[in-house]
C-alpha cells in the first residue's frame, strides 16, 4: 500500500511540476535571445520585430527590436501593434466554439443552414470542415482572382452578401473531408456566419466576448482610416529594396481570415486565458487542439485542429499558428507541457521573414530541451536527391521554366512561371554553377515516403539554404530558397 502511495505521489509531483510556471529567464538567457534576434533580423533584413515569452500568466520577456516605422525612425516597443495575418483565425475558432457551447451552432451543421442560397454541392460541407480546412472550398485569395478584373480584386470594396455570392460561384476542389487544403475562404465564411447568427460583426463579437473580458485593450480590427496609437508600418522587400506595404480595400482588412491588430502585451493575456476555462470549457479547448481526421479516419496531413497546427519540437508538444498580411508576419508557438509560449511579430513580408524560426529558437534558448538542432553537414545516403537538385539548378540558370514544370507535381507546377524562375535566378546565379552543395537536414514526412531535404549552397561569400521536397515518384513537391541560418 505504501509503495502504491509513493508511486501515486511521485506521479502527482511530476504532473504538478510539468504544469508549474517557468522560472524567470536568466541574464545569460536574455543575452542569448538578444544576440540571436539581432543577428537573424540582420540576416533577414527585418525592419522591426517584437518578442513575447510567457509562462502561464507570467511574462518572461516583452521586448521590441528595430524600427516600427523606418521613415520616421520610430523604435518597436512592447506596445507596438502589428497585423495578425492568419494568427487571427484562432480567435475565430474560439468564437465559434463559444456559440457551439451556447447551442446556437453545431459542429455537425451543414453550412447551407447559414448560407441557404449556396449550391447543392455545399450541403455535405459541415461547420467543422470550415474550421479544419477540409471543406473543399477553393481559395478566394489566389492568382487572378485578386487582381484587376478578378472577382476578389483586393482594391475593391464589397458587402458581405456580395462576398458570399462570389464564394458560392467558386468551384469545389474535392468532397468535404477527403483532403486538407489551407484555404482562407473557410475563415472568411466563418466570420460572416458569426455575423448572421449573432447579429454582430465578427470583430465586434470578438471584442465583446474575448478582448474586453481579458483586458486586451489594444487588440482590434484593422483600419487604415482610424488614428491608432503605436501602429507599426508594414514593409515588403522588392529585390534588395525595402518598400511600403501594398494597399488593399477596407473590405479585405476586415475579413475573419486574419485582419486584427495586436501586440505582445495583449497576447500574454490571451495565452494566460488558454490555460484556463475562463473563455471555453476544457472539452472545447481539447477539440480545438485535436488534429481533425479526414474521411478515411486518418489525421489530416498538416496536423491541423481548429485554427491551430498541432505538432512537436524535440518530442515536446507544440501548438502554433503563423500569419502574414500586407508586409507583416507573426507566429504564436505554445508549449503547454513546458509552460512556455513564444510570440514573434514582424513588419516584413512573408517572402523574406521567418517568425516560426525565431519562435522555435527563442523557445529553446528559454528552455534548453526545446532548442532545435543546428544545420550542420550530414552524410547523404540518398545522393540521387542532390543529383536531381543540381539538375534543377541548371534549369533555373537557363531560365527553363517549362522543364521545371514538367518535373513538378501539379500543385507545385502552378507556381513555376517565367517570372518566378527569373526572380529565383537572382539568388541562384551568384552560387551556381560551381557552388558547393551540402546536405544539412533530411526527413521522411510521416505516413509517406516523401523526402524533405535542406541543402546549403555556398560559393565564395554567397550562401543560401535550399528546401527541396520530392515525392516517391521523384516529382518536385516544394522548392524554396532562404538565407542561411544556424538552426533548423
Amino acid at each position: 500500500m505504501r509503495l502504491i502511495l509513493v508511486v501515486v505521489m511521485a506521479c502527482f509531483i511530476e504532473a504538478v511540476s510539468a504544469q508549474s510556471p517557468h522560472p524567470p529567464l536568466t541574464p545569460q538567457q536574455l543575452t542569448s535571445i538578444d544576440a540571436f534576434v539581432s543577428a537573424e533580423m540582420e540576416n533577414e533584413h527585418i525592419p522591426g520585430l517584437a518578442v513575447g515569452v510567457y509562462s502561464r500568466g507570467t511574462t518572461l520577456l516583452a521586448k521590441g527590436y528595430g524600427l516600427a516605422n523606418v521613415e520616421l525612425s520610430v523604435p518597436v516597443k512592447p506596445e507596438t501593434l502589428f497585423q495578425s495575418g492568419s494568427t487571427g483565425k484562432q480567435f475565430v475558432s474560439a468564437a465559434i466554439m463559444m456559440l457551439v457551447e451556447e447551442g446556437k451552432l453545431s459542429l455537425d451543421d451543414s453550412i447551407v443552414k447559414y448560407f441557404p442560397d449556396a449550391p447543392d454541392t455545399w450541403k455535405p460541407i459541415l461547420l467543422k470542415n470550415l474550421l479544419s480546412h477540409t471543406s473543399g472550398l477553393s481559395e478566394y485569395e489566389s492568382g487572378d482572382r485578386i487582381k484587376v478584373g478578378g472577382p476578389f480584386y483586393l482594391r475593391m470594396d464589397y458587402t458581405e452578401d456580395e462576398l458570399v455570392k462570389k464564394v458560392e460561384a467558386l468551384p469545389i476542389e474535392n468532397p468535404p473531408g477527403d483532403k486538407w487544403n489551407y484555404r482562407n475562404t473557410n475563415y472568411l465564411m466563418l466570420g460572416i456566419l458569426i455575423h448572421r447568427v449573432t447579429g454582430t460583426p465578427y470583430a465586434d463579437f470578438l471584442a465583446q466576448r474575448i478582448f474586453k473580458p481579458l483586458g486586451m485593450s489594444a487588440t482590434r480590427l484593422m483600419s487604415d482610416a482610424d488614428i491608432i496609437p503605436n501602429r507599426a508600418a508594414g514593409y515588403e522587400m522588392s529585390g534588395t529594396v525595402l518598400k511600403n506595404q501594398s494597399w488593399v480595400s477596407p473590405t479585405f482588412n476586415s475579413t475573419a481570415d486574419g485582419t486584427l491588430y495586436f501586440n505582445v502585451l495583449d497576447l500574454a493575456k490571451w495565452d494566460e486565458a488558454l490555460y484556463t476555462t475562463r473563455l471555453l470549457k476544457q472539452t472545447s479547448l481539447d477539440r480545438i487542439w485535436t488534429v481533425y481526421p479526414l474521411n478515411d479516419g486518418k489525421p489530416n496531413p498538416a496536423s491541423y485542429g481548429f485554427g491551430w497546427f498541432i505538432g512537436e519540437q524535440n518530442g515536446h508538444k507544440r501548438i502554433e499558428h503563423g500569419g502574414a498580411w500586407q508586409g507583416f508576419t507573426c507566429n504564436i508557438s505554445r508549449y503547454p507541457d513546458d509552460s512556455i509560449t513564444v510570440v514573434v511579430l514582424t513588419n516584413l513580408d512573408n517572402g523574406h521573414s521567418r517568425p516560426p524560426l525565431f519562435a522555435h529558437v527563442i523557445a529553446g534558448l528559454a528552455d534548453t530541451p526545446l532548442l532545435p538542432p543546428k544545420l550542420t553537414a550530414k552524410e547523404d545516403t540518398q545522393p540521387a536527391i542532390a543529383t536531381s537538385l543540381r539538375h534543377i539548378l541548371d534549369l533555373i540558370v537557363a531560365g527553363n521554366d517549362s522543364s521545371i514544370r514538367d518535373l513538378s507535381t501539379p500543385e507545385m507546377a502552378r507556381y513555376v512561371t517565367p517570372e518566378g524562375v527569373k526572380s529565383v535566378q537572382e539568388t541562384v546565379l551568384p552560387l551556381w554553377p560551381g557552388g558547393n552543395l551540402t546536405l544539412v537536414h533530411r526527413e521522411i514526412i510521416p505516413g509517406k515516403t516523401t523526402v524533405s531535404s535542406i541543402f546549403r549552397l555556398k560559393k565564395n561569400d554567397h550562401t543560401t539554404l535550399i528546401f527541396f521536397v520530392l515525392t516517391p515518384d521523384g516529382k518536385i513537391k516544394n522548392l524554396g530558397f532562404q538565407p542561411d541560418r544556424e538552426y533548423e
